[in-house]
């Protein structure tokens, strides 16, 4: 964090306090143990040495011995055996400020908030002018706490005493934001800045906390900031960033240009400003700033070449898209690529080529394959080979008999091709393997309504479909075509209403025309399935429907 408050000149250190040590007499024995504490410690035997280390500083309440003990216990890694010594070397030379603050900072590592506090009150109370600096040490220690609300709680009572100290503010500012309280957070972050308005943390924070509710007064504030301290690159960049969070990117691309001008070593926003043109489709800009950005070296050149695909393709010249898809041989960006390459060679009909490209990313991507044997099955289709997509699917399911994408997507292919056992076959196994998979319960169920068949099971299917996803809109259009078959008009009607008014969706709107028709809504069904046309000429459910009822 880059504070910009101005500087504080450090205070003059206090007059040392003379070390107040015990009046004991060094005997053959106390300095056999010294030696041997030491001797123990020299050839890494710390459990024995701390051990003598500790049991001299109790026998001879020497702050120096007590001091040694601590720094080995610390070393040992051992919280308890840590807290004990340094609180014994506390307790012999409470003036010590290290002492102090190491026995609070141990108690806090141990979540032990309730104990820290009288240390924590005492090394504020020690650091004059430094407080502020002090609050902003104890943050990482304090922030981690499982416990939110007592760590805000902790700090609120340290920071009260504190009231002009503004890290004090923005400490308890952090904490509250962590804890859920942003209100409280809002408060104290706003307080904060009033006391240094130089400072960019503050500001960023309530930015931060403003960005949800008020995106506006949130880029206003920034904007602000910026206008008085244009080189706070790291407040820009939050800036930036919440501007493309905004979807301002003319705004966005603007202030990343800034940076990047600022910043010309700096590959990152280079690739910032690439990628914000190719959102803005201005392929030119993009092509140049990645163009740059690959030649440069600093970012990822998989990553690079991976857009500079998107930006081909964009252009509509696969062949240079396929080549740039083609240099991305790693990064996180590997797997979309090779999927890029699959598209572009099945929409230029190479059909066997994509497929290749296929079984070797199932080699590369072992955990992918019920995916990719998917896509494979929809290529297939796309080619009009229905028979080729369901072997596809099906030798995938020999190898992996339980995966639900690939029994979803056979059951869906053997309906379409009229093997309807089958489909039942993989739904039911889908169902048993899968008991929350509401789809299949959806797809079992409606596969009868449209057959008109077993229309009480089919029923109970989609319903039970519907409870385990009750938002889903295309399972109420299911219910409700079932209660339509079923005579439940004014149910059916009541559903089917709900599903069109969530997605416009022309089959919904053909099953409520019909099921408004039979209810005796005749003008209420023309209006709609005749409007639903004019937005969807091309559905044939809507067609089938009006030529049946309005020939």
């Amino acid at each position: 964090m880059k504070h910009q408050a101005q500087p504080i000149p450090p205070a003059a250190p206090p007059a040392p306090v003379p070390e107040v040590l015990p009046d004991i007499e060094l005997t053959q024995d106390l300095l056999y143990e010294i030696l041997l504490s030491e001797f123990a410690a020299q050839r890494g035997h710390m459990a024995l040495a701390l051990e003598e280390s500790m049991d001299l500083a109790e026998k001879t309440r020497d702050p120096r011995l007590a001091r040694q003990a601590a720094q080995l216990a610390v070393q040992s890694g051992d919280m308890e055996k840590s807290v004990e010594a340094v609180g014994l070397w506390h307790e012999l030379d409470s003036g010590s400020a290290t002492a102090t603050r190491m026995l609070s900072s141990l108690l806090l590592r141990g979540g032990r908030l309730e104990e820290a506090r009288p240390y924590l009150v005492e090394a504020l109370k020690g650091e004059g002018d430094n407080v502020g600096l002090t609050f902003l040490q104890l943050y990482p220690l304090v922030g981690p706490q499982a416990d939110k609300a007592e760590a805000l709680k902790l700090m609120r009572e340290l920071a009260k005493p504190y009231p002009e100290v503004s890290e004090a503010h923005w400490v308890v500012a952090k904490l509250a934001q962590a804890a859920g309280d942003e209100k409280l957070a809002l408060d104290e972050a706003r307080e904060a800045h009033r006391l240094q308005p130089a400072w960019n943390a503050p500001v960023s924070l309530e930015a931060e906390l403003l960005s949800k509710a008020s995106p506006e007064q949130s880029l206003e504030l920034l904007r602000g900031y910026l206008s008085d301290y244009p080189q706070a690159s790291e407040v820009r960049l939050q800036y930036a960033r919440e501007l493309l969070v905004q979807k301002q990117y003319k705004s966005a691309r603007n202030e990343f240009q800034y940076l990047a001008r600022q910043n010309p070593d700096n590959v990152e926003l280079a690739f910032a400003v690439a990628l914000i043109s190719l959102q803005l489709n201005d392929l030119p800009e993009a092509e140049k700033q990645l163009q740059d950005t690959l030649a440069r070296n600093g970012k990822t050149q998989d990553d690079v070449a991976y857009f500079l695909g998107q930006l081909h393709e964009a252009k509509e010249d696969s062949a240079k898209a396929l080549e740039y898809y083609r240099r991305v041989h790693g990064g996180e960006y590997r797997y979309a690529a090779e999927l890029r390459i699959v598209y572009i060679l099945s929409r230029e009909n190479k059909l066997d080529e994509a497929r290749e490209v296929l079984h070797q990313a199932a080699m590369d991507y072992p955990e992918k394959r019920s995916e990719l044997l998917v896509i494979e099955a929809q290529l297939l289709r796309d080619a009009k080979e229905p028979d080729a997509a369901l072997d596809v699917l099906k030798q995938g399911l020999e190898k992996i008999p339980d995966d639900a994408g690939l029994l979803y997507e056979a059951a869906m292919q053997a309906d379409q091709m009229g093997h309807f056992d089958e489909s039942e076959k993989w739904l039911r196994h889908l169902i048993k393997v899968r008991p929350d998979y509401a789809h299949a319960y959806n797809a079992l169920g409606y596969g009868f309504l449209e057959r008109k068949v077993r229309i009480p099971e089919a029923t109970a299917l989609v319903e039970k479909a519907l409870k385990l996803a009750p938002d889903d809109y295309a399972i109420m259009d299911s219910v409700g075509w079932a209660y339509y078959l079923e005579g439940r008009l004014d149910e059916s009607v009541a559903m089917l209403k709900k599903a069109f008014a969530g997605t416009g969706d022309p089959e919904i709107a053909a099953h409520l025309g019909e099921a408004l028709w039979a209810r005796g809504d005749k003008d209420e069904a023309t209006k709609l399935l005749q409007g639903s046309l004019k937005e969807h000429p091309d559905s044939e459910p809507l067609k089938s429907v009006m030529k049946r009822l309005m020939p």
